[in-house]
């Protein structure tokens, strides 16, 4: 090759992480103004040695930031140059914020914003998802509350977007120093597989004191559970996740009343099932127990069961000893001295027997239950309970039969006995 000619160019090799493909290498420092590469270093390597070349910094200084770029030569041949791979430096301000709205738990299609804030006056913005390839993306400052703020919108979430995130801010004239990172932020998502269902343990009125178990039933291949509680008021905050879908709760205290969902996962995932259907946790004796009794019904076939307190409660709870029905709700109508409700029981089958009891709370703490009223047996009389109209036309019809048989018998017995008188007479 002549002195001041080019060499001649083949394919551009890949460089990721100041590796790159080729024989004899070249390792290139890309100014930020348009002027020429600077060549920094060359590796020469065996033909059959290997496809790569490392290019090593010992100690990272602001010296080294910058975007960099690779070519390998074999002889006279130079390759063309690898992309651009920029090489910043982190650690050098303070960290970021780094906050989703309106949480980190979102369901599949739904909407989250990331907002990176810091207290810098002028810069960037930048969010990266850890180990993912994507260049972090990038926002320009913008003020709000006298802090910066860069908010990155993502909608509609799907299954890539869960994962870790952090986020940086670097200066408006040192955009290759960025700060340290903020702390990280689980993004989950919700939605992605079938719901399970909850279940209470021995059952979901429980008795201040007493043991709790809650079990979320899910199919088979999930290895991951969570519990929320409450959701009904707002979005989870976070999803902590156990092996096990049972959750031990017990002993209960009033701070354990409320609602609850489960969800089912996989290990070292970020991505959920959609929530079970809620399961309210009534935990009694908190309050002065109410008082039960029966009354008669409108008719034959109900009866009505009155829950009464001295003491003022507006919500009534009636729940029957072994059944895994949730307890009948009844809010009080009439603010009259004594408190009471009527829950009635209709139809007056054997099904409705058993014990029966029923307690009394306030409408503002709904999951706090008082003492059980003493327990009330009820009995089902068969002769009050059951219409015999059907039975009594059944039997008249039958007993109409039997006597229209017993009338052709008779007809038939008369009949026979005067054949022989005429016989006789023909005779004679």
């Amino acid at each position: 090759m002549a002195p001041g000619e080019l060499p001649r160019k083949v394919a551009s090799p890949t460089l990721t992480v100041l590796l790159c493909l080729g024989l004899c290498w070249g390792l290139w420092d890309q100014a930020q103004t348009d002027r020429l590469i600077v060549p920094l270093e060359t590796l020469n390597t065996s033909r059959d040695s290997s496809n790569k070349a490392g290019f090593s910094i010992t100690s990272m200084s602001s010296h080294n930031v910058g975007k960099y770029q690779c070519a390998y030569q074999i002889g006279e041949i130079l390759s063309q140059p690898s992309d651009l791979l920029p090489l910043v430096m982190t650690g050098q301000h303070e960290a970021p914020s780094l906050s989703a709205n309106p949480g980190p738990v979102v369901a599949l299609g739904g909407n989250v914003s990331l907002s990176c804030s810091s207290s810098w006056p002028r810069g960037s913005f930048r969010l990266l998802k850890e180990r993912e390839a994507d260049v972090p993306q990038h926002l320009e400052w913008m003020f709000r509350r006298e802090r910066g703020q860069g908010i990155f919108h993502v909608d509609p979430v799907n299954t890539s977007h869960a994962g870790t995130y952090r986020c940086y801010v670097s200066p408006q004239s040192y955009l290759d120093s960025w700060s340290h990172p903020s702390d990280p932020l689980h993004l989950q998502v919700t939605g992605v597989y079938k719901a399970p269902s909850l279940s209470a343990m021995p059952g979901s009125l429980v008795l201040s004191g007493d043991n709790l178990t809650l079990q979320c039933h899910s199919e088979t291949g999930f290895d991951r559970f969570a519990l929320t509680k409450d959701e009904k008021l707002r979005a989870p905050q976070h999803l902590e996740g156990q092996p096990s879908p049972n959750f031990f709760l017990g002993p209960v205290s009033h701070t354990h009343g409320g609602q609850y969902r489960c969800y089912c996962g996989h290990k070292n995932s970020s991505t959920w099932s959609a929530p079970s259907a809620p399961l309210g946790v009534l935990i009694t004796g908190i309050y002065e127990k109410p008082s039960l009794s029966a009354r008669p019904g409108t008719s034959v076939k109900n009866m009505t069961l009155q829950c009464r307190s001295e003491i003022w409660f507006d919500t009534f709870y009636l729940s029957k000893e072994g059944s895994l029905a949730p307890p009948q709700v009844l809010h009080l109508q009439d603010r009259a001295i004594p408190y009471q409700v009527n829950f009635t029981l209709s139809p007056m089958t054997s099904d409705l027997e058993g014990t029966y009891q029923c307690y009394s709370s306030n409408s503002n703490s709904s999951y706090l239950l008082s003492q059980p009223s003493d327990p009330l047996e009820l009995l089902i009389s068969v002769s009050n309970s059951q219409d015999y109209t059907m039975e009594n036309l059944i039997r008249l019809g039958i007993s109409a039969l039997i006597l229209m048989v017993l009338g052709v018998l008779l007809f038939q017995a008369r009949h026979r006995q005067g054949r022989p008188q005429d016989a006789a007479g023909t005779y004679t």
